[in-house]
């Protein structure tokens, strides 16, 4: 019974370990299949990374020579530059962005190709679009400066000031155009949407607010002019000789209606009575104060004689940061 007993488990033994056997068989055949498909989704993952970091390499690659080398001006790169606040150029440590530099320069030239459908020919069409590069340039610096003197200094170019410089725009030419009107012309000879063409005058606005708040020397000698004209019978060309460079004398031609672009003169002339002197204002280009006289009004013409005291403290400024190295260019516009 024993003998029996022992054979009869040592078979079943041998079967068990058969069904083991086989099974560890078609495990291992399961695992030749198994580890090869891991292993690829790791590799798979790994050239995904390399091929995604390549991809943004070439692409800063091509982007900093589209714009530092080649210097592109296209609408497809005006638009990333609006959305990557990359620089064109750095001021007193400012970064000058490069979507300011290209709107500028944009709004320069479109009128002109509108027009002509080009900038000149030859060498001179070359010429002609690096003087509008230097003066967008130029003038981005200029307002990133102000941006930056302006938040030193707590000042603000308040939503009503962008709101009246709007509507006077709408007006220029002596017709009242509608808001649609309007930027549809702004759009069509500048290339720019409402919120763009708002953006470029709260930059105007805010050189001038600053203009005004750090140039001291020509508040004092408007000052000046007022006392002097005041003893000496409102005599403007007695004044202009007697302040000599320090003012600007003109009189107007003829009679001038209120859409005349003169800085706001003839719309100040027209609220005076004729012979009467003004106050002292800021010009609405920024330029400087004006006095004005009204010398003679015909309905809604006038005719006057002005004086202007530029500002010259924020160019003296800029003049400064450029002798002392303080205006870093990323990119060369030939002269």
């Amino acid at each position: 019974m024993n003998l029996e007993t022992a054979s009869a488990e040592s078979v079943k033994k041998t079967e068990k370990e058969k069904i083991e056997e086989r099974r560890e068989e078609v495990l291992k055949s399961g695992r030749k299949f198994k580890y090869p498909l891991q292993y690829s989704k790791h590799k798979l993952v790994v050239i995904t990374i390399i091929v995604a970091v390549a991809a943004v390499i070439g692409s800063v690659i091509a982007g900093y020579l589209l714009l530092y080398k080649v210097q592109t001006t296209s609408d497809v790169m005006y638009r990333l530059t609006k959305i990557l606040p990359v620089g064109v150029a750095k001021v007193d440590g400012e970064n000058v962005r490069y979507s300011d530099y290209l709107m500028l320069y944009k709004s320069s030239v479109r009128p002109i190709e509108e027009q002509s459908g080009f900038l000149g020919e030859g060498g001179d069409e070359d010429a002609r679009r690096n003087y509008f590069k230097r003066s967008a340039l130029n003038a981005a610096e200029e307002y990133t400066y102000a941006a930056k003197l302006a938040r030193e200094r707590n000042i603000e170019v308040a939503q009503s000031e962008i709101d009246a410089a709007f509507d006077d725009h709408r007006r220029v030419g002596g017709t009242e155009l509608g808001s649609e009107s309007f930027l549809r012309i702004v759009k069509d000879n500048f290339g720019l949407s409402e919120d763009e063409y708002r953006y470029m005058l709260k930059l105007s606005l805010l050189k001038k607010n600053v203009s005004v708040a750090i140039d001291t020397n020509a508040k004092s000698t408007i000052t000046e002019v007022k006392k002097y004209l005041s003893e000496n019978n409102d005599d403007f060309k007695k004044a202009r000789d007697q302040f000599s460079s320090r003012v600007e004398y003109e009189e107007t031609a003829g009679f001038v209606g209120a859409e005349n672009v003169d800085g706001g003169r003839a719309i100040k002339a027209l609220s005076l009575g004729k012979d009467q002197v003004s106050e002292p204002f800021v010009s609405s280009n920024g330029d400087g104060y004006y006095i004005i006289k009204c010398t003679e009004k015909s309905g809604s013409d006038v005719s006057y004689v002005s004086l202007l005291v530029k500002f010259s403290e924020f160019d003296k400024q800029m003049s400064s940061l450029r002798e002392a190295n303080k205006i870093e260019e990323y990119i060369e516009i030939p002269e």
